[in-house]
Formats: structure tokens, C-alpha cells, sequence
């Protein structure tokens, strides 16, 4: 048995666990990180890259059939599905390099790959090594949350850590969950020739808002997408190929089956009771330092911490706590300004508010401008006029934004930008941007906040025409 004195041990090498990792190590701390599985976690290896790598072929072939409009003569696409998942595997071992045990050892990190458990409040066993630290960072990020329905455990199922391993392409599969990694592997198996239900106990895309979240499930139903909703799943059963799906009101048949209902939080097997940690079902029990609150050698990040489970998080609480940690200075985690995007074509991208809640928490002084694609010229120019922003505006400051359409992902942080920053709508209605761009659609959005106050003010107009008449 082998023994270790460090600054910071981590637990988990993905997003939030490699970004304290690299900080504290290129500052000077003594740091172990131990990772039991794959480096990179599950965004790496089954959850953000694979899904963005199989819902880019999929466009690819989706693109194939249009053109019309513009003169281009529409195919169908051969689909090699055992090839696309040649792309999405080529992805993961394109990018695993920056997430590798040698780069981050070449950081001076100590990395070692056994499963780690508490033996005492300031001490772990990571297999044959034991880790004294100062402080301890859980990383542990979350799983596929498989629900106890009735026939689960003898029918087969994929779930997102094993759906991109499938190399023959499902005839029907059924998706149960109608959440953003449902929907994205919706459309992304439609697309590459597959029928698709999906099946929400819910409202599918429930945390959206619903304005817009409607706008793209007509969407995707418009490609041949079946979205059952309400529809409550009581029972599964049948062998590979031949999948059934009780509701309380239907039975559905498909070939293959994808639980996507959600994600729970690894905290079993870590010793946290021996350590005196306290946590629940949602995470690790931290304040808004994200430091435990029992025992404050201990901190967690990312879905560890509980909360919004999305990598971009775990990232932006590595800072939190290695400010905290390294230089002893106040840091707190926020959620105001923290976006998500569900990466379907047209997207969904949210920010701060949605517009039920900034009315719940404004009331009258909230302002809501809407600025439609069909209104920019560069998507009137590429077809892509479906889709629009919806900006909500308080006393000139951005409180939220929701944007459906082409690029929602990308234009939906400059108001993550600007809520973050406090920056003022009138800061963004000046900025010159390139034309024609979609980046027009936010400068827009944000002069029409300021049209009524400009275009029907008697006082206004009473200025101008006193200047056009006395000012040489």
C-alpha cells in the first residue's frame, strides 16, 4: 500500500474535474486526480461529442433532400449506418488527446485509475494507494436514470452510454423520455433512415418555454417524428427487434428501445458517510460556494453538485471553487446566466428567464420583443427562416432570452454574455455587426426595445422637428 500527501485530490475526470485538475496543477498545487472509468467522462465518450458528431451526419443527409428552392435537385441519401458511427468514434478519438491521463500528468497531476472511497473525513483509498489531501473535489458527474418499470430488467434497452456503440440501424426505435438527449436522438435516427416515437409521460421539452419548445416538436413531427405526450409508460417488454410499450392508454411496437428519461448523480461506493458528507438523491449537499456543508475539506462540481446537469456547468464551477481554493478568496456559483441548447435542427437555446418566469417576477415591467428569422436577410438567403428569438427586457437590462431556430446554440450567448455582464440592450442595438449575419437577429431584438420609446414619442418628434427648423 502506497501513500500520497497532496493539496487537492479530485474524483472524476470529466469536465469539471479536468478543468480543476489543469488550473491547480499549473499553479502550483499538489494534485491527484482519480478516475475509475474513461478520461473525459461521459461527455467525451457518450454524451455531448458523440450525440453532436451523429445529429451533424444526420443533417448531412437531411440536406440531401432539400434544395429545391434553390435550384438543387433533392436525393436520397445512402445511409451506411455502421460508417456514421465510424464518424462519431473518429470524433471521440479526435478530441480524446486534450482529455488524456498523459497530457494532464505532463500538467505534473497525479492520475490514478482505480475507483476511489472515503476511509476517514480527510482520506481516500484509490485501489492500492491511499490520498491524503487538504481538500477534496467529487467530480463524479451523473448516469443514465433507468426507472423501475415493470419489464424493464428482461427486455432489452440502449441508454446514452450505449446507444453509439449500435452499429446496425434500428428499423423503429422507441425513445422513452422526451427530454433534449430524447429529442436529439430523435431526430438524429430519423434522419439517418430510422422510424421514431418518442413516448413523455409530460410535456416533451417541459423545461422550455412553450411557445417555442411547441414550435420545434411541430417541427420534427413535420419530419415523420412521432411524439406521444401524457402518455405514461406502465410496462416494457419483448426481445431484441421486437420492442412493446404499454402507456395507460396505448401499446407501441418498435424494433428497439432508448430510455432517456433522465440522469441521476454517482455518489454510491465513494465512502461519503465515513466522511462525514451529506447528500441526497440530487447530489452532494453544498452552499453556494459548492462546498459541502458538512464537511468542508469537501466541495463537488458539476452534476455532483446537483442542480443543472450540463458539461458547460462543471466547467464554470471549476472556476468557482479553484478561486476559492487556491487563493482563499469568496467565490459563489450563480444559475442566472448559465445557457442550454438542445441541438437539434432548428435548435432550442435558453438564457436566464423564460418568459412565464420573468412575468412571474417582474409582472408589468417587463417588456418581451419578438424578432422572427424571416425578418433577417441572411436566413431569408439560405431558407432558414423558420424560427425566431424571443428576448425578455426589464428597465433596459436583459433578464432572459429563448431562441428557436438555425444557429440557436451560437446566438444565444451574447445574451448569456450580456445578462452575466449586466451589459444594457442599448450597449447591444450599437454594436456594428457584419452583414447579412444572424447575429443580426440580437441587434435587432435589442433596438426594438427602444422603438416605441423613439418612433411614437410626441416629445421626440417635437425635438427633431424644432432642430430641423432652427439648427443650421
Amino acid at each position: 500500500m502506497s501513500h500520497i500527501d497532496c493539496d487537492i485530490c479530485i474524483i472524476g475526470a470529466g469536465s469539471g474535474g479536468l478543468s480543476v485538475a489543469a488550473g491547480a496543477a499549473q499553479m502550483g498545487a499538489r494534485v491527484v486526480l482519480i478516475e475509475k472509468g474513461e478520461m473525459g467522462g461521459d461527455c467525451l465518450n457518450s454524451g455531448c461529442v458523440p450525440s453532436k458528431a451523429l445529429l451533424a451526419a444526420a443533417k448531412q443527409a437531411h440536406m440531401m433532400t432539400k434544395g429545391a428552392q434553390m435550384g438543387i435537385t433533392p436525393t436520397a441519401p445512402e445511409i451506411d449506418f455502421a460508417a456514421v458511427k465510424d464518424h462519431v468514434a473518429r470524433t471521440i478519438a479526435t478530441i480524446a488527446p486534450v482529455d488524456s491521463q498523459e497530457r494532464f500528468e505532463g500538467f505534473g497531476v497525479t492520475v490514478i485509475r482505480e475507483h476511489a472511497r472515503f476511509t476517514s473525513p480527510d482520506e481516500m483509498q484509490a485501489g492500492d494507494t491511499t490520498i491524503k489531501a487538504r481538500r477534496f473535489v467529487l467530480a463524479t458527474g451523473s448516469r443514465p436514470l433507468v426507472p423501475p418499470i415493470e419489464g424493464i430488467e428482461d427486455t432489452p434497452y440502449f441508454t446514452n452510454e450505449t446507444i453509439f456503440d449500435l452499429r446496425e440501424r434500428p428499423r423503429h426505435l422507441l425513445v422513452i423520455g422526451g427530454g433534449p438527449i430524447g429529442i436529439e436522438m430523435a431526430q438524429a435516427h430519423r434522419r439517418l433512415g430510422c422510424e421514431v416515437t418518442v413516448i413523455e409521460g409530460m410535456k416533451a421539452l417541459g423545461k422550455d418555454d412553450p411557445e417555442l419548445a411547441g414550435r420545434l416538436l411541430d417541427s420534427l413531427r413535420a419530419e415523420g417524428i412521432r411524439i406521444e405526450e401524457d402518455a405514461k409508460v406502465t410496462a416494457v417488454s419483448g426481445s431484441a427487434g421486437a420492442i412493446t410499450v404499454e402507456t395507460e392508454k396505448r401499446r407501441f411496437e418498435g424494433s428497439h428501445l432508448l430510455m432517456a428519461v433522465g440522469r441521476e448523480v454517482v455518489t454510491d461506493g465513494l465512502g461519503l458517510d465515513v466522511a462525514h458528507v451529506k447528500h441526497d438523491r440530487s447530489g452532494i449537499t453544498v452552499g453556494a460556494d459548492l462546498r459541502s456543508e458538512t464537511n468542508r475539506r469537501v466541495y463537488a462540481v458539476g452534476d455532483a453538485a446537483g442542480g443543472l446537469m450540463f458539461t458547460h456547468v462543471a466547467g464554470y464551477h471549476a472556476g468557482v471553487i479553484i478561486r476559492s481554493m487556491l487563493f482563499g478568496l469568496p467565490s459563489k456559483a450563480k444559475t442566472s446566466h448559465i445557457p442550454w441548447a438542445t441541438y437539434t435542427d432548428p435548435g432550442l437555446a435558453q438564457v436566464g428567464l423564460t418568459e412565464a418566469q420573468a412575468r412571474k417576477a417582474h409582472g408589468d415591467a417587463l417588456k418581451v420583443i419578438r424578432m422572427g428569422y424571416d425578418e433577417n436577410d441572411r436566413a431569408i438567403a439560405e431558407h432558414r427562416t423558420e424560427g425566431m428569438l424571443k428576448l425578455m427586457a426589464v428597465k433596459g437590462h436583459p433578464v432572459g432570452a429563448t431562441i428557436y431556430g438555425a444557429h440557436a446554440d451560437d446566438l444565444i450567448g451574447v445574451w448569456a454574455i450580456a445578462i452575466a455582464s449586466g451589459t444594457k440592450l442599448s450597449k447591444i442595438a450599437g454594436a456594428v455587426l457584419p452583414y447579412p449575419s444572424l447575429g443580426e437577429i440580437n441587434k435587432r431584438a435589442a433596438g426594438n426595445y427602444f422603438s416605441a420609446s423613439l418612433f411614437d414619442n410626441k416629445w421626440v418628434k417635437t425635438a427633431v422637428r424644432t432642430v430641423q427648423r432652427w439648427v443650421p
